[in-house]
């Protein structure tokens, strides 16, 4: 019996959930290629995340956007270490949480909470859509970044409204795969013996770039992204992907989770 993907050779540069993701494309009879390009560390600077959380357990913000599920959990991780998670997840009963996306969302709802605010569009611009309206000139606001420069914007933004803004990242980004390894799937690409990529995250976007800049195949990356379906799990990862030039991009029109994002998948293949 064929299968929906049956014939699609697809690289995979998720790092956490490689097993899984990998496991629902083979079912669906794809041949993945194992390219995780990005590990997640706990933060460099542990005092500055103990210092934000003691700021939250003593009440000094009004608000707290979180904009990934794994960075609240690594902070959940660091309060239960120094003996404080139920003081963390009791502060935040008394300011109003505000999600960029439904990670986030589900990271709350792991620990009994909903959030207070929601973003419709799952980017910091939809994060400042939500807040639009709203008096921010005095507020202090907590706010969960992620590594690197595309969420600093949004601190940025909301200071710009007058909000006392309190940033932490408390995790960060380290190469996973081998750099040989990485520019060996590039080529491949480029080759047409990868006939898709999936990309779940934006840094893996930033390593695949670094590689390639590194290795001196820019071109045939370009090559690469010009010639195979490429494939984002959501609306960040697609504005990674469209400033390195990639013009078309298959993602979810919602529901950013893995389930989604293979069907849409499966609907581009079917359709090829």
């Amino acid at each position: 019996m064929s299968r929906g993907l049956d014939g699609l050779r697809i690289l995979v540069p998720e790092t956490r959930e490689l097993d899984l993701f990998t496991a629902m494309l083979e079912a669906e009879g794809a041949e993945t290629v194992r390219c995780p390009l990005v590990r997640i560390l706990d933060a460099a600077d542990d005092g500055s995340v103990q210092a934000w959380i003691d700021k939250l357990i003593s009440g000094d913000f009004q608000d707290v956007v979180f904009l990934t599920g794994e960075g609240l959990r690594r902070l959940l991780a660091v309060a239960d270490h120094a003996g404080r998670r139920e003081a963390f997840v009791a502060a935040l009963t008394h300011v109003r949480t505000i999600t960029r996306g439904p990670k986030p969302a589900r990271a709350l709802r792991e620990i009994g909470q909903a959030p207070g605010l929601a973003a419709g569009v799952p980017t910091s611009q939809g994060v400042l859509d939500a807040l639009a309206g709203e008096d921010l000139k005095g507020r202090k606001i907590g706010v969960q970044l992620y590594p690197g420069e595309a969420g600093l914007a949004l601190p940025a933004a909301l200071s710009a409204r007058g909000a006392e803004v309190f940033p932490v990242t408390p995790y960060r980004f380290a190469a996973e795969s081998d750099t040989g390894a990485v520019a060996d799937a590039i080529m491949q690409m480029a080759d047409g013996r990868i006939q898709m990529v999936a990309f779940t995250s934006s840094p893996q976007v930033e390593r695949l770039v670094e590689v390639a800049r590194g290795a001196g195949i820019e071109r045939e990356l370009e090559a690469a992204f010009a010639k195979i379906a490429v494939a984002a799990i959501g609306p960040v990862v697609e504005e990674s992907l469209h400033r390195c030039g990639v013009a078309q991009v298959l993602r979810p029109d919602s529901s950013f989770h893995l389930k989604p994002f293979v069907r849409t998948i499966v609907a581009a293949w079917s359709r090829r």
